[in-house]
């Protein structure tokens, strides 16, 4: 796996700090830093997210995949799958993620809650990479809310 991370913010452009990453597989991601008032040529101009907001977007979308596959590979009629996250970091630095909670909510018809619980448990201690490494540093914490399909 690979990714070229090049800097936008050269003189003349909307953000000091904007950032564009281009992944193995082709794709670009744009990343900008949060602007600084007390020294605007170090802070970025809000037009993307931050690396950080990147790296806990990547942990969810890692998570949410596990979790609808597993149920799907258990031929649970899911239908839908989303997950919230949320985080507190070190006050200082590096301002590594100490707490991460992640609350999913699994749509489906007929979804036993042990088999919602099974899957979040199998991505967050077997399967997803991001999570078991941002583990390291950080308290993560699960919950789920389970929606009946019409």
């Amino acid at each position: 796996m690979e990714c070229t991370v090049t800097w936008t913010g050269a003189a003349g452009t909307r953000s000091n700090m904007g950032f564009i990453a281009e992944t193995g597989s082709g794709h670009v991601l744009m990343m900008d830093g949060a602007p600084d008032a007390a020294k605007p040529e170090n802070g970025g101009a809000n037009l993307a997210p931050r690396p950080m907001e990147a790296l806990l977007a990547g942990t969810g979308g890692c998570t949410a995949y596990d979790v609808v596959l597993i149920l799907k590979r258990g031929r649970h009629d899911v239908r839908g799958c989303s997950v919230k996250l949320t985080s507190e970091r070190a006050e200082t630095e590096p301002k590594v993620f100490t707490k991460i909670h992640m609350q999913f909510t699994v749509t489906g018809k007929g979804i036993p809650a042990a088999a919602v619980e099974r899957a979040i448990e199998m991505s967050h201690h077997k399967y997803c990479s991001a999570s078991i490494m941002l583990g390291k540093t950080a308290d993560i914490t699960t919950g789920f809310d389970l929606i009946e399909a019409d």
